[in-house]
């Protein structure tokens, strides 16, 4: 055999290998995209599930609350006059909480802008730590202090940039920053927030939640009503949005 031929050969051998070895790195490409889709797909169902079940536990049709603009514990937008009325009961760490505020927050606003909502947050103490009270009692303090317009930017705010439960929660100074950030006088609320001035109020709105029927977040009475038309925050928020247009 000549020369050229043994080269003519094994050329081909390597382009042979080289073929090969594409198609075996485009099959395993194929597998692991296959493999990361399958486990988008199951996560979101598992935060769709983990959703529902967190939705719909505690959240029986015996809630019995007081109507929007009657309670002592929240934060009213909106005229009284409107032809609809929606409550949310919260946790200022409630995940869920958070992206309900993120996906309805707008919407809320400016139907009850619009005249066609009056819609109350109802902040509590539900989860228990530190944080929840902590947030809670500022938004009390702002409430009194600064008012309701503030008071509901710090709401959005903290929402907004909502801290992880599973990660070190911010303490006092953090929130006086978004105070502040909201319009409020520092000097005017820091020893509210970091004295936790309004740890009575902070119970008080807890123990109206509890005894309401409310014990998991969110929670959304539209019209008197727990409103859960939805598999997921984004849907149910689309269902409400609808039912109030």
């Amino acid at each position: 055999m000549s020369k050229s031929t043994k080269t003519v050969k094994s050329q081909a051998r390597q382009e042979r290998a080289a073929a090969l070895l594409r198609q075996q790195q485009a099959a395993e490409r194929r597998r692991n995209i296959m493999v990361v889709g399958a486990v988008v797909v199951a996560m979101a169902l598992i935060v769709g599930v983990l959703f529902f079940i967190n939705a719909s536990r505690d959240s029986s049709d015996d809630i019995d609350a007081a109507p929007a603009g009657a309670s002592e514990w929240g934060l009213t937008i909106g005229d009284a006059d409107a032809p609809h009325e929606v409550v949310i009961y919260e946790d200022f760490l409630c995940s869920y909480c958070g992206q309900l505020e993120r996906e309805s927050g707008e919407d809320l606003n400016r139907l009850a802008e619009a005249g066609k909502v009056q819609v109350e947050y109802r902040p509590f103490n539900l989860l228990d730590n530190e944080y929840s009270i902590g947030a809670a009692n500022a938004f009390a303090v702002l409430l009194e202090e600064s008012g309701p317009e503030v008071a509901k930017k710090f709401h959005d705010l903290v929402f907004e940039d909502q801290p992880s439960e599973s990660s070190g929660l911010p303490g006092s100074d953090w929130l006086l920053e978004k105070a502040v950030e909201a319009g409020a006088d520092e000097d005017a609320v820091k020893a509210g927030i970091e004295g936790l001035e309004k740890q009575e109020w902070v119970d008080g709105a807890t123990k109206a939640a509890g005894d309401a029927g409310v014990n998991s977040t969110p929670i959304i009475l539209l019209d008197g009503e727990v409103f859960q038309d939805g598999r997921t925050i984004e849907e149910m928020t689309e269902n409400l949005v609808a039912e109030l247009e």
